[in-house]
């Protein structure tokens, strides 16, 4: 039976603008967006509520085994409108901004190195895309989680124009933890992702490679967007 609804995955290393440019993408279709990137962050602050280690695996492991944890994402309703993506809910509590620090964000790239921690989110995040359009983004979502999806994009950019939109980020919401700072982070982050050995960071075999550098939302957005048209005109499915 062929399928009716379609995928678009996006990847690529932290600030390459995958959020921003998928929640953009998916309105503008009339799509789901989907931040697996935020399913993650949320059983990162459980681990931190729990008041665990990062590098206690299995501890971690045991701890969603136990308490199976549900991570919710819906598209922010009006009086969520507050600059969010999209509004995240840990077990029935919103933590759409709770999961948006610095702390968690070195937590969640410690932790999506646990095949249990992964094994909890990408069923969560499969079914999802089961039975509607979506526009999902993360880290392993063209070579792990939608491997066969219709657009599979691996979203980069020059790593000092990445480092000044996190650092940009995080002076809107009152962190300035300084440029360079921020840029290490960054360094540090990205080895750690391609090095990592459960569903490293890497470009998927016929993924469109679009380098941000240079370019604003609305751009990369609208390349996006003329890509998913063609594919839809032409009838293309470029799946494996």
């Amino acid at each position: 039976m062929q399928k009716k609804n379609f995928q678009i995955a996006i990847d690529g290393p932290v600030a390459a603008g995958k959020g921003t440019a998928a929640k953009i993408v998916a309105a503008r279709l009339g799509f789901l967006y989907v931040d697996t990137g935020a399913m993650y962050r949320g059983l990162a602050l459980l681990v931190k509520e729990r008041k665990l280690e990062w590098e206690e695996e299995a501890a971690i492991g045991e701890l969603l085994e136990k308490e199976k944890p549900q991570v919710e994402l819906t598209i922010p309703k009006e009086e969520e409108k507050d600059g969010r993506l999209c509004t995240v809910k840990l077990n029935g509590e919103d933590v759409s901004w709770k999961i948006r620090t610095e702390e968690i964000s070195h937590g969640v790239s410690v932790i999506t190195q646990y095949a249990g921690v992964r094994d909890c989110v990408t069923p969560m995040a499969r079914k999802i895309a089961e039975t509607q359009n979506v526009v999902m983004e993360g880290r392993d979502i063209t070579t792990v989680v939608l491997p066969k999806a219709d657009l599979k994009v691996y979203m980069d950019a020059k790593p000092r124009e990445r480092a000044e939109r996190r650092y940009r980020e995080l002076l809107s919401r009152g962190e300035d933890v300084g440029l360079e700072a921020v840029y290490q982070q960054l360094m540090e982050r990205d080895k750690r992702d391609s090095e990592r050995e459960i569903a490293p960071l890497k470009k998927a075999k016929g993924a469109w490679v679009l380098d941000t550098s240079g370019l604003t939302i609305e751009e990369v957005v609208n390349l996006i967007i003329e890509k998913v048209e063609t594919i839809r005109r032409n009838g293309i499915k470029e799946r494996e």
